[in-house]
């Protein structure tokens, strides 16, 4: 380890290809910026360190007296006395040790809370775009592993290296203070100590990573396999046995790797301990020579025996301390690179609170583009072990290349960067539009332009005459209600799923949200009724069931402005029924956008807008289209006619 550079460097030996880690000054001060709360209890901390160290130092000096003095001298109350000191000096040092560990423990756990509630509270503001283009397992390995890892950086690695220096100085000091030849004998013995840290460590090392590689993949292939989608995927292809033997595989590396890891670990302490006993030995043979000649005591040798356990212990774990603490440090950038990303929507300064909206809607000349800004994303780390760093978990994330090699697969963005073009239209207080188009137009695009999910890239879109930006997120959040194609159910009761819309919404109200929607009838047949628990995303429900409780959700909310994904294909005719009634409530007296999959919607409508490409190709009424012979007149001979024709 050496300073250069504005920061120090911390070189990790047996790393690939010489890796090192920087830790900077700033990152110091900010790490210790979390630890300033807890100032009080560091200090005492610190002073804790002090006594049990000065009372581990006690210990020789007692046997030193008792072999020198107390035996030869048939001191008896001498030898009480120091009898009762062997047995006070461990009860005490134990006392201090709760108490010590307490502090620590404090430190910790309100380190690890001061963190993840920042780093929540932080990733609850980022944008759609953000989590779009970031990983769930990547987000839950920073409010996890890497905040744990931050913690144990403050309350377990540098409490350690501070103990451990302390009582490296402490012991020298008290060793050279009895005998300056045996101490400068027992130091010899520590280029062997690094010696055997850098030969076995980096060895051991090396087979810990691929242990933990092997069982990022095994986990992955836990998580793929055994949800509830997976595990019906698998028995529907039949692959059962295939995945054990899969299984079988991954388990047995990280049998085979943990196997090698054992019996390693255990040449590495063995050779390790050696070297300690060639120093204590050293020591004793030289210093038995000098008791013989008369130049100190049987008292002082022994109590120099002891000293060296106590010196060899700490010197050890300070030859990985700059490896632990480096890879600590490494925690807390990774924490800090979420909280560091800056906000893409955000309230401006001044942003009004819009209270009661008459929902008149504005785009004026919006485009947007689903690109990429690599300062409001993460950066692609590795973290050997995890389950989230397996890219591929089947078949991996390499494909062949030039020549044979295999090269990375890189990430596949939006199919059209520009999502929307100069779209402008006007939806009066209470007016139904319909969005109607080909996959792929902008349509969904756009709806969630309203909720401020994503900002135009340019132009504006205007609220009551304000324009959304202007207007506080959580007050524009309260005006507008959504159901999207995709429904998302809590794994709760229906009861909690509904309430997320009003959390003071009383049983009646949520009754009455329900009839609305159709299907309170169903709620009420259930065993436990609203107490039902829905199951993961709502899987124990049917489609058209799952989006009768999103409508009524909506409904309990009671917004001012609907936003609808009207996606009712893909359901039976009698929940198909039920979903078109319910709208047909919902929408009532409210300003509605209606994504359209359905005739009756699009000839409600007051406005169809017909989208192709992101620009809006026709607009008018169901009769008004038809008259033009475009995109809309197309749409309807090949969707809707057969509908009508149905009827």
């Amino acid at each position: 380890m050496f300073h250069g550079g504005g920061g120090w460097w911390v070189y990790v030996w047996g790393d690939e290809e010489g890796k090192k880690k920087r830790v900077s000054w700033a990152l110091l001060r900010r790490v210790l910026g979390y630890a300033r709360p807890y100032r009080r209890h560091i200090v005492l901390l610190l002073v804790t360190i002090l006594v049990t160290t000065g009372l581990g130092l006690l210990t020789p000096l007692i046997f030193r007296d008792l072999i020198d003095h107390a035996l030869p001298d048939g001191d008896a109350a001498r030898l009480n006395l120091l009898a009762l000191g062997l047995v006070a000096i461990p009860v005490i040092s134990g006392l201090v040790r709760v108490f010590q560990r307490k502090l620590n423990a404090t430190i910790g756990e309100g380190v690890i809370y001061d963190l993840r509630v920042s780093l929540f509270e932080h990733i609850q503001r980022m944008s759609i775009r953000f989590f779009t283009n970031t990983k769930t397992g990547e987000l839950m390995s920073r409010l996890n592993n890497d905040v744990v890892g931050a913690q144990r950086a403050i309350s377990s690695t540098i409490v350690d290296i501070i103990t451990n220096i302390v009582t490296v100085i402490a012991t020298l000091a008290v060793m050279l203070a009895l005998e300056w030849r045996l101490t400068l004998l027992g130091v010899l013995v520590l280029p062997l100590f690094i010696l055997a840290a850098r030969r076995l460590g980096s060895r051991l090392r090396e087979i810990a990573r691929q242990q933990m590689e092997y069982n990022a993949q095994m986990n992955a292939m836990m998580n793929e396999t055994l949800n509830i989608s997976g595990a019906l995927l698998v028995k529907l292809f039949g692959r059962g046995r295939m995945e054990v033997q899969r299984f079988e595989d991954r388990a047995g590396k990280v049998r085979d790797t943990g196997v090698a890891q054992a019996i390693l670990g255990t040449q590495f302490f063995m050779l390790i301990g050696l070297v300690s006993v060639v120093g204590t030995a050293l020591v004793y043979w030289v210093g038995g020579h000098l008791v013989l000649g008369g130049v100190f005591t049987i008292g002082t040798i022994v109590a120099f025996g002891s000293y060296l356990t106590q010196l060899y212990g700490p010197l050890q774990a300070l030859t990985n301390a700059p490896v632990d603490f480096a890879t600590s440090m490494v925690s807390f950038e990774r924490v800090f690179e979420v909280v560091d990303l800056p906000l893409e929507i955000n309230d401006r300064p001044g942003a009004v609170a819009l209270d009661g909206a008459r929902g008149e809607l504005v785009f004026e000349r919006v485009s947007f583009k689903y690109e990429l800004r690599p300062e409001t994303l993460l950066s692609d780390v590795e973290r050997v072990g995890r389950m989230d760093n397996v890219r591929a978990v089947f078949s991996g994330d390499m494909k062949p290349g030039n020549g044979g090699r295999l090269e990375r697969t890189p990430a596949v963005s939006q199919a059209r960067e520009l999502a929307l073009h100069d779209v402008s239209f006007e939806i009066q207080p209470g007016q139904l539009v319909a969005l109607v188009g080909p996959s792929g137009a902008g349509k969904t695009t756009l709806t969630y332009l309203i909720p401020r999910l994503y900002d135009p890239t340019e132009g504006r879109i205007l609220l009551d005459g304000r324009d959304l930006r202007d207007i506080q997120l959580e007050s524009l959040a309260a005006q507008i209600g959504m159901v999207t194609q995709e429904t998302h159910l809590f794994h709760d009761t229906i009861r909690t799923n509904l309430l997320y819309a009003r959390l003071d919404a009383t049983q009646a109200e949520i009754e009455a949200a329900c009839r609305a929607a159709n299907i309170h009838d169903f709620i009420a047949g259930l065993p436990d009724g609203y107490d039902t628990i829905v199951g993961e995303r709502g899987y124990r429900l049917s489609g058209g069931e799952k989006q009768r409780l999103a409508i009524a959700r909506v409904v309990l909310k009671n917004p001012r402005i609907l936003v609808l994904d009207e996606a009712t294909s893909h359901l039976d005719s009698q929940s198909e029924a039920l979903i078109q009634d319910a709208l047909k409530t919902v929408m009532a007296g409210r300003t509605s956008i209606v994504i359209a999959h359905r005739l009756s919607t699009i000839l409600a409508a007051d406005l169809i807008l017909v989208l192709d490409r992101g620009s809006i190709v026709e607009r008018g009424t169901h009769a008004e289209l038809l008259e033009q012979a475009g995109l809309y007149a197309q749409l309807y001979e090949t969707q809707f006619k057969r509908e009508r024709e149905a009827v």
